[in-house]
């Protein structure tokens, strides 16, 4: 779940580094997240220059900092909305929900509909046992035609319904973020979770092979891959996933699991 976290946070703050527009909407009332857009004034410039500096802060593990960025951003434009959502996205690692709600909910009264804050803030309610509340705030990212990464909040609203038990709901979002992304790897792992889990062995060992090819091998992926190859009845893929396992994974859970005959 830890590593959940990590692979949102960092698609996240990427995301809130690298968009780029020139202006706030197509004309229709609906609008790039406010990341995206070009600032209106001086005031505006300074505070999205802090709050990215500090998205880089927080990604590389820096969150005092961070939050002192993002502060200082509200200090010049104390509406500038990716401010708060940067603060609530700090108060989420620290493991300070009422302090994160608070700024994702300001964010959200300051820029409504936008979205990589309803995205952010989906994935707070879906990490706080609010899963099927957060998926409204998925869709409302995902179906934001002005929104340059609707994979990420397809992506995030299929993890959270396989925490709902609701595979069928999970692999419909899941296979729509891959259809928009074919290379979001985080998508095809869940696919080959799902796959796994109900006995479609053969479709999740395509599944993991497609991700090896766009990746270097993550505990989940060679753990998952082993089972998988356990199911099937490959012994000689079972053993070199094993291999895998003690050479670059020696002190995971995955790796004591293995060792004590614990598959599922």
């Amino acid at each position: 779940m830890k590593n959940i976290l990590a692979a949102f946070l960092s698609a996240a703050l990427l995301a809130a580094c690298t968009t780029t527009g020139s202006g706030p909407d197509s004309g229709s009332g609906v609008r790039q997240p406010m990341s995206a857009q070009a600032p209106v004034n001086e005031a505006q410039q300074s505070a999205k220059v802090h709050t990215e500096l500090g998205s880089l802060y927080l990604l590389d593990g820096r969150i005092a900092v961070a939050q002192e960025e993002a502060r200082a951003a509200l200090a010049v434009d104390s509406s500038y909305a990716p401010a708060h959502n940067l603060l609530g996205l700090a108060h989420m690692m620290l493991n300070e929900p009422r302090l994160a709600e608070e700024n994702f909910n300001k964010a959200l009264s300051l820029a409504p509909g936008d979205p990589e804050i309803s995205n952010n803030f989906g994935w707070f309610l879906c990490q706080n046992a609010r899963e099927q509340r957060s998926i409204e705030y998925f869709m409302v990212a995902a179906r934001n035609p002005l929104y340059t990464t609707p994979t990420r909040p397809y992506t995030n609203a299929g993890i959270c319904s396989v925490r709902l038990k609701n595979d069928k709901a999970a692999e419909e979002y899941l296979m729509q973020a891959v259809r928009l992304n074919p290379t979001n790897t985080q998508a095809l792992f869940w696919l080959a979770d799902i796959a796994y889990r109900q006995g479609r062995y053969m479709e999740a060992r395509q599944w993991l092979l497609d991700i090896e090819k766009m990746q270097e091998p993550t505990v989940e992926l060679v753990w998952l891959a082993l089972r998988t190859e356990r199911k099937l009845g490959n012994r000689e893929a079972e053993l070199r996933y094993a291999a895998q396992l003690r050479r670059r994974f020696p002190g995971s859970n995955e790796l004591r699991q293995f060792n004590q005959g614990h598959f599922e």
